[in-house]
């Protein structure tokens, strides 16, 4: 592995207030895109997000954003499945959906694809999932009040498999509240 060093000089005047978070966005874009690992990173969180905000697209509702915080939980409970790849929850302050698949092959795209297709199961006049499916991945996704997401996939010790999961902030899948 090529390790790189790069060095930024802001050699323009401060910006106004209102652009330093474009800035921002724009300096750790460039950093990242900047090296293999980066463009790796980018790939995996677009492959976490495109089928997400595809799904809130289709209703008409604003993309989920990708954030740093949720990220790095996301990745730290990953970490403690690596072990055992159970499929269990983290019961964190976050929404949450998690995958397993055997082998390593699974991709975050497959994951959320799968949490996505519950929503053939959703019934939004009566705001339940068809008899003995499951539905509350999708409607996670497409809670109205959410809009950031971070995700982490793991291969799990001696071949047990893939773990991935997502955390949403602020959380859904509230009893008896409609999703969108």
């Amino acid at each position: 592995m090529v390790k790189s060093k790069l060095y930024i000089i802001n050699i323009l005047a401060p910006p106004i207030p209102k652009m330093r978070a474009c800035y921002g966005a724009i300096i750790l874009s460039l950093l990242l895109l900047s090296t293999a690992e980066g463009a790796n990173y980018l790939g995996l969180v677009n492959q976490f997000l495109a089928p997400q905000n595809a799904a809130r697209a289709a209703i008409r509702m604003r993309p989920l954003k990708w954030d740093a915080r949720l990220a790095r939980y996301a990745q730290w409970y990953a970490n403690q499945r690596r072990k055992d790849c159970a499929l269990r929850h983290s019961n964190g302050p976050y929404g949450e959906n998690i995958f397993w698949g055997s082998g390593d092959g699974w991709t975050p795209a497959q994951a959320a694809a799968d949490w996505v297709s519950e929503r053939r199961w959703y019934n939004y006049w009566s705001n339940s999932c068809a008899g003995g499916e499951e539905c509350g991945h999708y409607t996670q996704i497409v809670w109205k009040r959410t809009g950031r997401v971070g995700c982490a996939r793991v291969v799990c010790d001696g071949g047990r498999g893939v773990f991935m999961t997502c955390n949403y902030d602020p959380p859904g899948n509230y009893i008896g509240e409609r999703p969108y």
